[in-house]
């Protein structure tokens, strides 16, 4: 049996699985997460909040005794400063300073130097900035830093007391750093630990660790790399052409290509299948973009949202929302962008304000889809009948993925279709075809994707609405910087 564990900005998602059954997931279970937002820039968590999290969960889990492997996930780059070792103080714990998330863009000032010194623009919600902006702003608590870790990093300290920064596969070079960065940096490589790839051993569960939440002794504590990473893989996209549309308080767009493909706008690493590569776009603000209409309208949650949105018709009045909520990554790369409405008349009512934020979802998925077919035909590939909007397919997965109005707004918007899996949270699911290959219950990845990920749903565009779109689509172009 296999423990998964996907760390999310807002849930802590665990589940139990037994790929040899009928229904490999046996249960699932999750915790709810907050963020301290205090100025539109400063984004952070306190970490211990992800141990409280993994002791609800496992408190709601039976059978942990029979679990032979635990694998791990989470959001990122989030940087964790760790002061001192894990012990079990009332629970798990291990001294740390806040987390500063993957939204958090104080470092802003110190990207330009990270971007020279690696050959590439190097975001400031990335690692090095973050780490520079503490060295040169925070010396108090850079000196008290032991090491610096990463979100699924972190816990994984937790559980086995071994620290590993986990460097996700070919490609990502110019976002970590080696030891000339380092030292051109002034950066003390001590605190950085070595790297393990995704599929890698984290190490062993601690004894007294074990013990306390009634797992066996020894059992591996296994890497599933970057949520990004084990979704992909959760998705079913393990060919060329296939998209994988990861949803969340964030979006990524995954598009698995035959070759290297460069581009600024976006971010081009190895498959986790090889030899493919993956192109991928990271929007900052959907899921959190649906959370703020909810608080901006009065509305209780998701469902009132929707329900609301529902009476708007498609276009919203001519309503277009950009939804630079945080900042933006691809394909701009602005952490200065902001939000804005565009076309508000006096017939814009709450209804067409909600459902602007749900088209404009479907806008950043399309801009950024736009972005990478440019990017392909720079770089020289053939287009062939394959990559006609209609023939593409959008495998949509996480805690959006769900919604069937979104799911139909972006079939609509990009003019393909959209799948809908059973199980909807990829990440935990690409864990545990990880955590299969890991203890040699299949040959290969691509063999375990291809056997556990199921669609249930399919979405196919509307041509009017797709007409529509087209023309709000270039207003939300115009707005954009």
């Amino acid at each position: 049996m296999l423990l998964t564990i996907d760390i999310g900005t807002s849930a802590f998602k665990s589940a139990l699985w037994n790929i040899e059954s009928a229904k490999p997931c046996l249960v699932s279970v999750s915790a709810p997460l907050s963020i301290d937002v205090s100025d539109g820039v400063k984004h952070e968590v306190d970490p211990s909040k992800w141990l409280r999290a993994f002791e609800e969960c496992c408190k709601k889990l039976k059978n942990l005794n029979d679990v032979d492997a635990i694998i791990i996930s989470g959001n990122g780059p989030s940087l964790v400063p760790v002061f001192g070792e894990p012990s079990l103080n009332n629970g798990l714990c291990v001294p740390a300073e806040n987390a500063r998330l993957w939204l958090d863009r104080r470092a802003v000032n110190y990207q330009e130097q990270v971007s020279e010194l690696t050959g590439g623009f190097v975001d400031a919600s990335f690692f090095l900035p973050k780490i520079l902006l503490i060295k040169n702003e925070e010396p108090n608590l850079y000196k008290k830093t032991g090491c610096f870790l990463g979100c699924p990093e972190y816990l994984a300290f937790a559980l086995t007391g071994e620290a590993h920064s986990v460097f996700p596969c070919e490609g990502f070079d110019r976002w970590f750093w080696n030891e000339n960065v380092l030292e051109k940096l002034d950066i003390d490589k001590k605190k950085l630990p070595d790297f393990i790839r995704p599929g890698d051993l984290f190490g062993t569960i601690n004894k007294l660790t074990a013990e306390h939440f009634g797992f066996k002794k020894d059992i591996p504590v296994i890497s599933g790399g970057p949520d990004f990473y084990a979704a992909i893989l959760g998705s079913g996209v393990t060919k060329p052409r296939q998209i994988c549309d990861r949803t969340g308080s964030s979006e990524g767009i995954n598009l698995c290509t035959s070759n290297l493909i460069n581009d600024a706008r976006l971010m081009s690493y190895r498959h986790p299948i090889k030899p493919f590569w993956n192109l991928s776009g990271m929007i900052n603000t959907t899921g959190k973009a649906i959370e703020w209409g909810c608080d901006l309208l009065g509305l209780k949650g998701f469902d009132e949202f929707l329900s609301l949105a529902e009476k708007s018709r498609p276009g919203s009045g001519g309503l277009v929302f950009l939804p630079y909520l945080a900042g933006e990554r691809a394909p701009i790369w602005k952490s200065s962008a902001r939000a804005s409405w565009n076309g508000i008349s006096l017939a814009a009512g709450r209804e067409q304000f909600a459902n602007s934020i749900l088209e404009s979802i479907g806008f950043a998925v399309k801009d950024v889809l736009t972005v990478m077919e440019e990017a392909e035909s720079a770089g020289g590939v053939e287009r062939a009948a394959s990559l006609e909007p209609r023939a593409k397919k959008l495998h949509v997965t996480g805690r959006l993925a769900g919604i069937g109005k979104l799911n139909q707004i972006k079939a609509d918007i990009t003019g393909m279709e959209v799948l809908e899996p059973v199980y909807k949270e990829a990440e935990l699911l690409g864990l545990a075809i990880t955590g299969s290959c890991f203890l040699g219950k299949y040959s290969s990845i691509a063999e375990a994707s291809s056997d556990l990920v199921r669609m249930e749903k399919h979405f196919e565009p509307d041509l009017k609405n797709f007409e529509l779109y087209e023309t709000l689509f270039h207003e939300y172009k115009k707005s954009s910087y």
